[in-house]
């Protein structure tokens, strides 16, 4: 019988260089025994220093799994239900109306089924290391639908997972992940703490892809206010000992980690994702969400996995319960389809299955969409100019799900910061700027935006807001300015 390893290194050489990726890294475990680990690639291309297993990658929203694992265990003391009402739980926790307030349980937290689109923009450009500060957006959100009617991603709703945690255990989420799964699962090489990951020994650098198709390196991005909804650093050789948790009705050497009943029900499907019908490939189909895993049916195999995508990195953790069969995935490359192409690569060959080239069917997606014609770019509006003087552009405007936006001026130019990023405003036309990323030369980035700052005046003609288009929204969202306390005279 030919050793499968030797077809799946070849397949994933190949990933490597097709999809222009710097390095990533893989693990596979059978039952309780890893049968497969490896580094390819780099994880700092200039200084050609290569991916090992033990390499740490951010994992992004693969960490949902373990705060929702926190949740499984204070059910377990008794601590909490998944019917308990969220907010009285964390009494910091409200959201839009009183129907909302009243219904959503913890349950609806975990599956996605608060009725709550993503508001990503609100954590990631308006950042903060302050969760209460973070979780009382969440009150000014409002629902694309009804209570359980639709699934969305919201991370804000994984954030308040962990906080319940918090209150409920007088410790932080970074204490419960440590003493609840990284020390038992002797995760050794595992952190949630940005500041240990980048000064790690055997650390990746962040990478992406330029519009040219060349690599770039970029910054690590800080969301430890964000923690619970994906800011686990890992390894492959590490998660490996978690995919074993989930491979073993709980347990690891012998130790229950998680309770059997509660792994059967995170990896049980809780909601429905999409509709999901079988396509150009006939037996993949479903796409359910569980408790902070989503579940599929892979070519008669029933799947479970959940990506991660934040700045520079991306992942894929996946096990297939009746085959005892788990996979890890963790590359360097922001957005990445590789973990997706390395995992069914993989699972073809370990399941017996016939080959798909998931490699080949990627890279010519990605080949072709750059060959679309993109949508005629709307031009300035030539020989325009701001209303106003750009003084009067300054100052602090706010929405109460976002966050602020504050405008400077200096050396006749405005500036802003969104996340953790100086911003200059390119004039555009009229009262329309284009906020550019200035990096730390002072050099400001030549693409335009995704973003337009517009600023609307008042009957009087003041600048009272701006408008942005942000999380997909169909009209602007509005940030309101703040007025200055004045002490008013009598």
């Amino acid at each position: 019988m030919k050793d499968p390893f030797v077809a799946i290194d070849s397949v994933l050489g190949q990933v490597l260089k097709d999809h222009v990726v710097a390095g990533f890294a893989v693990a596979v475990v059978k039952g309780n025994k890893v049968i497969y680990n490896k580094g390819f690639g780099y994880r700092d291309l200039v200084n050609k220093k290569p991916v090992t297993p033990n390499t740490l990658f951010a994992i992004g929203s693969s960490s949902k799994a373990f705060t929702a694992s926190l949740l499984g265990l204070l059910r377990a003391d008794g601590k909490l239900t998944f019917e308990d009402r969220a907010i009285t739980l964390l009494p910091t926790l409200r959201f839009y109306n009183d129907e909302m307030n009243n219904q959503i349980v913890v349950r609806d937290l975990m599956a996605h089924r608060t009725g709550l689109s993503r508001y990503d923009l609100s954590w990631f450009l308006f950042n903060s290391k302050n969760r209460d500060s973070l979780i009382t957006r969440v009150r000014y959100m409002k629902p694309s639908s009804g209570l359980r009617m639709q699934w969305f991603y919201n991370n804000f709703m994984y954030l308040a997972q962990g906080m319940i945690v918090e209150r409920l255990s007088g410790k932080t989420w970074e204490q419960n992940i440590q003493e609840k799964f990284f020390t038992p699962l002797q995760m050794t090489r595992s952190n949630t703490n940005i500041l240990a990951f980048q000064q790690d020994s055997d650390v990746s650098l962040p990478y992406t892809l330029s519009k040219d198709g060349e690599i770039k390196q970029i910054d690590y991005y800080n969301i430890n206010g964000m923690g619970p909804a994906g800011s686990i650093n890992s390894s492959v050789n590490d998660m490996s000992n978690w995919l074993k948790v989930w491979l073993n009705g709980g347990y690891f050497n012998g130790k229950e980690i998680l309770p059997e009943n509660y792994i059967k029900e995170a990896a049980s499907s809780q909601m429905v994702m999409d509709a999901a019908l079988p396509d150009k490939h006939k037996d993949v189909f479903l796409s359910n969400y569980g408790l902070g895993w989503m579940i599929g049916s892979y070519r008669g195999h029933y799947q479970v996995e959940h990506g991660g995508n934040i700045n520079g990195f991306s992942a894929n953790v996946a096990f297939f319960p009746a085959d005892t069969l788990g996979i890890v995935v963790l590359t360097n490359q922001n957005v990445s389809k590789v973990p997706t192409v390395v995992r069914n690569s993989i699972a073809d060959r370990l399941l017996g299955l016939e080959p798909i080239d998931w490699n080949g069917e990627k890279k010519a997606e990605i080949d072709s969409s750059r060959h679309v014609k993109k949508e005629e770019e709307k031009l300035p509006v030539p020989s325009t100019k701001p209303s106003h003087p750009l003084r009067d552009y300054t100052g602090s405007f706010e929405n109460s799900a976002y966050g602020i936006i504050q405008i400077s001026l200096k050396d006749k130019n405005l500036y802003s910061e969104l996340g953790y990023e100086k911003v200059i405003l390119i004039h555009r036309h009229y009262d329309v700027f284009d906020p550019r990323s200035v990096d730390k030369n002072g050099v400001a980035d030549t693409e335009p935006s995704n973003l337009l700052f517009n600023f609307f005046s008042d009957v009087d003609g003041q600048i009272q807001g701006i408008g942005v288009l942000l999380d997909g929204s169909e009209k602007p969202v509005m940030f309101d300015r703040k007025i200055s306390s004045v002490a008013v005279k009598m």
